[in-house]
């Protein structure tokens, strides 16, 4: 009677029987083949090149720059999945949240942070000097400490303003065409902002110059909103809002607010006249995104942020709601509807 094997067992279909002595020659080569597919299947595979992407509003807000951002570095051969990874963190409006998502994000080892505005950048940088930022809009990079200068940042920081000198100053000159009897400017502002008090000063200085009063409405807390607008309501005949994460995630909010008051409103992104604004006019923010995301790229290729240099806006866009200005009463003189870069009907 023939000796079996007790760990083999007859051949299905498909199989092939083989002596013990032939198996044994067979594994031997298998060792020393080229082609190891058991021996690669058992190798971790590399980690990707991981992008913190801290995001101070909520994911609707941002969802047309995160889209522009992730289409670029597409277009850059990174692609999410496959050669780059992207965590998201969003921090819903909150401040307090900057700080606990870029400590996760160090925990994490991330390769490079990005986000927008001061608050967060100023939460990131204290978490971590070597951990790569890269911030897509920051008002006032260098007044507000986020850089040594836009030449020549320094430290592990760099990015792109998204206010060149004089924006508050035409944002300020385009509301008074708009209502060409304006005289009193309300302010809404986020003073826990770091960008909130210097731009609330601009608006104040370039009110001054041609004549009007400029009141500051101060928010801190979504439920600061309200309250605000019972203020101003009476006091205004028009408001400037000051963008940042608080105000970001309670833009339909205040555009409520602001027209059941009747008051135009004039706002620094196209997403502020989207829900409903009357006027925005500033950087054009899927533009600032798509140029965070070659930031990126360098970042990931072994540039450092300290040598690359900060950019200022490119592309403005001044855009116009008419249903908007139908629903407060408002006739928008034509010699500035000719001047918008679009207009919504």
């Amino acid at each position: 009677m023939k000796r079996r094997d007790k760990h083999f067992t007859s051949p299905r279909w498909g199989e092939v029987k083989i002596g013990r002595r032939s198996f044994i020659a067979l594994a031997g080569a298998t060792v020393l083949s080229p082609v190891r597919p058991f021996a690669a299947r058992a190798q971790q595979p590399a980690k990707l090149p991981t992008i913190g992407f801290l995001g101070a509003a909520t994911p609707v807000a941002w969802k047309e720059w995160v889209a522009a951002f992730v289409q670029r570095l597409h277009e850059l051969n990174w692609i999410e999945g496959r050669t780059v990874a992207i965590e998201y963190r969003w921090a819903q409006g909150q401040n307090e949240r900057f700080a606990e998502i870029a400590a996760e994000f160090v925990r994490l080892n991330v390769d490079v942070i990005v986000t927008a505005g001061t608050a967060p950048v100023i939460a990131a940088m204290r978490a971590t000097s070597a951990i790569p930022i890269v911030f897509a809009t920051a008002g006032n990079p260098v007044g507000t400490g986020l850089v040594k200068s836009l030449a020549r940042p320094g430290g592990n920081v760099t990015g792109l303003s998204n206010q060149a000198f004089d924006t508050a100053t035409k944002r300020v000159g385009i509301l008074a065409e708009a209502i060409p009897d304006l005289r009193e400017l309300a302010i809404l502002v986020n003073t826990g902002s770091p960008i909130g008090g210097l731009e609330m000063g601009q608006v104040q200085a370039a009110a001054q110059k041609i004549g009007l009063r400029a009141h500051a409405y101060e928010i801190r807390h979504s439920g600061d909103i309200l309250p605000a607008f019972m203020m101003l309501k009476d006091r205004a005949q028009a408001l400037y809002v000051v963008y940042e994460p608080l105000v970001a995630t309670h833009l339909v909010q205040i555009n409520t607010l602001a027209l059941n008051a009747h008051l135009p409103t004039m706002h620094n992104i196209r997403e502020g006249v989207e829900t409903g604004g009357l006027i925005s006019y500033g950087p054009n923010f899927p533009d600032q995104y798509r140029r965070t995301a070659d930031y990126v790229d360098k970042i990931l290729r072994g540039a450092k942020p300290s040598d690359i240099p900060v950019e200022e806006p490119v592309k403005f866009d001044l855009v116009i709601n008419l249903k908007t200005a139908k629903a407060i009463g408002l006739n928008v003189p034509e010699t500035l509807l000719v001047r918008a870069d679009e207009v919504i009907e």
